[in-house]
Parts: structure tokens; sequence; C-alpha cells
């Protein structure tokens, strides 16, 4: 089957490759898919695309209009996938519903002891030949208690870690883990978790039922010292509340890998250009916010999965079979 990838990076290729081992006809494009790149799609029976694409409404007729039946997505979350449009245009999405957990928990442990211990201006100090510890007062994070929302895998791989460096663990989901429960996990109320976390983590998808959950009365809940981590998607956060909250200097810190307005700005380089998303600009201006790249996903292991679970959704889908990442019709065509 001929297969577009778009948004397509270096590093990609070589996993998609191994993981092909010439079962399809892959075409590689460095460029998002959006209204402009659409058209390039036209005699592709997929196209594989990245949490950067534009899959609107309009995406879709022109994909579909071009022979596209299959969207296979090489990510997790399907919040910028216009469901309602592409089963109407008879358009099968699928997904890649599980990677390395690890790699996203890990990375989140790593966010919070940057910002608990100051390592990024500790980093930064020595290189300049400044050995002074000021400013670099952290805390033990042993006997803290951690809020984790969202316990599913990786909630639940996030409690794990935390569980062995001694935490206390508050959660809440809408179903609560067994798991978790087994590792002393106590679940609560948003507010409760909120108010009671010297560190709260976001680990859930976006829904229009989790848009903005951390929002300026929540925030309110949160303890002056408190940090906030966010790994799963920029839109969990309003971004303009959780300015105002560090300008009033209610939160010790955030860190984030993910951004709200981040498609079109992340996955690229502007290091030669002015960015003109102010409020991403003011973000980056606080001594207690680490914004990074949405890179917690990244990690050979994941990589290798996702690779392997895309071209396993190819092969299923050119056979007519179904499977668990399907969030659309198949195509009935």
């Amino acid at each position: 089957m001929r297969v577009l990838v778009t948004s397509a990076r270096p590093y990609e290729k070589t996993f998609l490759d191994c993981a092909n081992q010439n079962r399809h006809q892959i075409q590689y494009l460095e460029s998002a898919l959006d209204q402009n790149t659409a058209p390039l799609a036209a005699g592709f029976p997929a196209v594989s695309c990245f949490v950067d694409d534009v899959l609107n409404a309009t995406v879709l007729k022109t994909l579909a209009k071009g022979g596209t039946r299959l969207l296979a997505l090489r990510s997790t979350g399907f919040n910028h996938v216009d469901l309602d449009s592409a089963q109407k245009l008879h358009i099968t999405v699928m997904r890649v519903q599980d990677y390395s957990p690890y790699s996203v928990a890990e990375f989140s442990l790593g966010l919070m002891l940057m910002l608990n211990r100051h390592l990024h201006k500790a980093y930064n100090r020595v290189r300049e030949e400044n050995f002074l510890l000021d400013g670099l007062m952290g805390f033990d994070m042993h006997g803290k208690t951690v809020g984790i929302v969202g316990t599913g895998k990786i909630g639940f791989s996030v409690a794990k870690i935390l569980n062995g460096m001694g935490c206390s663990l508050l959660g809440h989901d809408l179903w609560e883990n067994p798991q978790c429960l087994a590792l002393g996990m106590n679940y609560v109320d948003l507010d409760t978790l909120l108010s009671q976390s010297q560190i709260t983590t976001l680990h859930l998808p976006l829904t229009p039922q989790t848009y903005h959950l951390i929002n300026a009365t929540t925030l309110q809940k949160m303890p002056d010292c408190a940090i906030l981590i966010n790994t799963s998607r920029g839109a969990l956060i309003d971004t303009r509340a959780l300015i105002e909250a560090l300008k009033a200097k209610r939160l010790g810190g955030a860190g984030l890998d993910v951004y709200e307005e981040e498609t079109g700005l992340y996955f690229k380089n502007f290091s030669d250009e002015i960015i003109t998303d102010d409020l991403f600009s003011r973000l980056l201006t606080f001594p207690n916010v680490i914004v990074t790249g949405h890179q917690a996903f990244f990690t050979r292991e994941a990589m290798e999965t996702i690779a392997a679970t895309t071209i396993q959704n190819l092969s299923d889908f050119e056979i007519g079979k179904t499977n668990i990442n399907i969030v659309g019709p198949i195509s009935p065509e």
C-alpha cells in the first residue's frame, strides 16, 4: 500500500524503514499536513500523521477527494483529528494506543527533579565558574505528597517511581486503578488533590471535559510552593491563568513539555527567527518554569514501538482486519 508519512523527521525514517521491511511503499514528507500540503497526498490510500499535523474538516475533505482512506497516527492522542468528519468521509483513523509509558514517566520525574533541585540553574552557574549554592536549595521528595491526575499506564508508571522514592500518592481519575491502589494511592477529588500536593503531575488525554482542567480557579487551590508538571497535552492548562499565577508567585514552578498552541511551533527550528506567540515567550521568562519541546516520549524504545505499531496498523487495514488501535470506522469501500 502506498503511504505518505507527513511531518517526517530524519530519525523517524530509520525506525519506520526498519519496521516496514518493504511491506508498504512509503514516501516521506518533512512538511506538516495542513490545508496547503493536503493535495500532495492525492493517490495515497494511507497517510501517516503526527501530533503537529492539522486534521480538520477542510484537510480531511481534500484527503478523501484524493483517495485517502486511512489516517495512521503516529501518536496516542487523537484530539487533533476531526473524527466526525472522518466518519462522514469514510476515513478510518488508527493510532498507537500504547508505546513506552516509562519514557513519559521518567521524563516527568526529570522535570520534577530539575525544578525542585534547580539543576538547570546549577548547570549554567558552574559553566560560568560560579560555585555558590545560594538559591539552589530544594526539598527531599521522600515523604512529600504528589498528586497524579490520570492514573492509566503512564500515571501508574509515575506512581511506581514516586512510591519507590517514599512519596505519598494522591490520585484523581474517573476509574481507580487497582495497581495504583496496591501502591497505597489514595483517590480523591481534584480540589483535594491540588490543595494537598506539593507536586501535581498531569497524565490524562485532552477531551472537552479535560480542556483547561487547570485554570484560574483550580490554580488557586494549589499551595504557593507547589510544582505543576504537564507531559500530556498542552490545553489541559489555561496558559493565561498559569502565567498570572506565576506572576503572583502562587506556584513554586512549572515543568511543561507541551503547550496548548504548540502546533506550528514545536518540532521546528526558530533559532534565527522571532517567535510571535507572546504567551509562549512570556513563559520562557520565568526562572521557575522549564519548557521542553514535546520530547517526553522520545526514547529509542518508544520510537521502535511507535514505528512497529504504525506499520502493523497499515497492514491490518490493508487486509480489512480490525485491531485495538482503531478510533474511527473501517472504510466500507
